[in-house]
C-alpha cells in the first residue's frame, strides 16, 4: 500500500525495507481445518472390520478409496469407462480433480479386488462404480455414514492423512512419489517439468506395498497357532 501511494505521489517516499512490513500489520489468517485421521497402525483391524459392515456399495467405495488414497469426491464419481482393468489404470478426468488436472492413478491387486466385488454386483444402467441407492452418485455423507455406524471418529478425507503419515514413517519412498500420488501439484515449477510423467511406475510400487499393509492384520501375524492333539 505504501509503494502504491508513492507510484501515485501521494508519498514522498516508498515502503522503508527496514521498518515493519505493511503486511505483519494485517491479520494472520486461520489455517484449514485439520480432518479427523486414523492412525495407520489401525488400518489393517479396520479393513478386517470394514468388511462386514452394512452396505454394500457405501462399504466397497470406502475401502476403494483408503486404497486409491483418493479423495471421496474422485471415488464417488467414478466410472467404469474410467478404468483400464488390464493395465490396472483409473484415469480421473480432469473434472472431477480438485486441481482440474486429469490424475492417473495405478491401481494395486488389492484395489483391483475391490473393483472385481464391485463388477459382480453391477447395477444396470449406470456407468458408476459405486452408485447410490437411486442409482445416481452416492453423497460424501454416505461414505461418512459408514464411518459413523462403526464408531469411528475419523472422516473419509483423512485416509489420505493416514496414508501421507504411513509413507513418512514407514517406508523408504520419496515425498515427491507420495504427493503425487495424492494429486497434490508440486510448487516448484522446475521439479514440475521433471515430473510430467507422473511417476507412474514409482506411484504403482508405493500403492502396492499400501495395500498389502492395509490388508494384513498384523496382531494375527503375533497370534502363535495351538497346536492341535494327535
Amino acid at each position: 500500500m505504501l509503494n502504491f501511494a508513492h507510484a501515485r505521489g501521494w508519498r514522498s517516499t516508498e515502503a522503508p525495507s527496514d521498518a515493519l512490513a505493511a503486511g505483519n500489520g494485517l491479520p494472520k489468517q486461520k489455517g484449514g481445518k485439520h480432518h479427523a485421521a486414523m492412525p495407520y497402525a489401525d488400518l489393517p483391524a479396520f479393513i478386517i472390520r470394514l468388511r462386514t459392515a452394512g452396505g454394500t456399495w457405501s462399504r466397497l467405495a470406502l475401502e476403494f478409496a483408503i486404497l486409491t488414497a483418493a479423495r471421496s469426491q474422485e471415488v464417488r464419481l467414478a466410472t467404469w469407462s474410467e478404468i483400464d482393468l488390464e493395465k490396472g489404470l483409473w484415469t480421473v478426468p480432469a473434472d472431477h480433480m480438485k486441481m482440474r488436472i486429469e490424475h492417473v492413478v495405478p491401481l494395486s491387486p488389492y484395489a483391483l479386488a475391490v473393483l472385481r466385488s464391485a463388477i459382480a454386483i453391477r447395477r444396470e444402467g449406470t456407468d458408476l462404480i459405486f452408485p447410490g441407492v437411486n442409482g445416481g452418485a452416492m453423497s460424501d455423507m454416505t461414505l461418512l455414514g459408514v464411518l459413523r455406524r462403526m464408531k469411528e471418529p475419523t472422516t473419509v478425507h483423512g485416509f489420505r492423512s493416514s496414508f501421507r503419515t504411513w509413507v513418512a514413517e514407514e517406508t523408504s519412498f520419496p515425498g515427491e512419489v507420495a504427493e503425487a500420488a495424492l494429486a497434490h501439484q508440486n510448487r516448484n515449477e522446475v521439479e514440475r517439468a521433471y515430473q510430467r510423467g507422473g511417476l507412474l511406475e514409482k506411484r504403482r510400487k508405493l500403492m502396492e506395498a499400501w495395500g498389502a499393509y492395509c490388508v494384513t492384520d498384523r496382531n494375527l501375524a503375533n497370534v502363535v497357532p495351538i497346536r492341535q492333539a494327535l
